[in-house]
């Protein structure tokens, strides 16, 4: 195996956006047990660094291939986009009102954590149901973008797949901060 390859060579899987993430796991698993340190624990320094070098790979590429947004990412970057973060940002002024919406509606949750516990819960239940369905629409865009080849669309895209992540995350956190109360 070439660890030059890209991430869908590694695994055997078709450069797409649509993954057959079973297979990932299956053939993740398989190359995890062939590349272990442990089996290259006898042979050759070269050796050994070679196959730690290629079980880092392995599991950089797993990580990149099941995570939607840094998928997304690898897909544009081997299309020649610029996907540095710090680079892409929306100019889409109703879907950043909409963020900042449900950023204030987290706040307000917050607010109201100590005094209402269960209905804060609720609400964050509510709320974290809608930026699931967010964040899977905008892949679903992006998604269509790629295959269509529009990479400026899919880049605008992918902004607003950082911040919906971003905000799944929070909200995450927000969860748990609730539960260890």
């Amino acid at each position: 195996m070439n660890t030059a390859s890209n991430y869908f060579a590694i695994f055997s899987l078709p450069q797409s956006w649509e993954i057959d993430t079973h297979q990932l796991e299956i053939r993740f698993r398989r190359l995890q047990q062939q590349f272990h340190p442990d089996r290259f624990a006898s042979n050759s320094e070269i050796e050994k660094r070679r196959a730690m070098e290629m079980a880092a790979t392995i599991n950089r590429a797993h990580q990149t291939l099941k995570d939607p947004l840094s998928r997304a990412q690898y897909l544009l970057e081997l299309q020649g986009c610029d996907v540095n973060q710090d680079s892409q940002i929306t100019s889409d002024s109703q879907f950043l009102m909409a963020q900042m919406m449900q950023r204030e509606t987290l706040a307000e949750i917050g607010e109201s954590a100590t005094s209402d516990p269960d209905k804060s819960r609720q609400a964050l239940q509510s709320l974290s149901g809608e930026a699931q369905r967010d964040y899977l629409s905008l892949q679903q865009q992006f998604s269509q973008q790629f295959q269509a080849e529009d990479y400026s669309q899919a880049l605008d895209t992918l902004a607003k797949m950082q911040f919906a992540a971003k905000f799944a995350n929070e909200i995450i956190e927000f969860k748990n901060q609730l539960e260890d109360q």
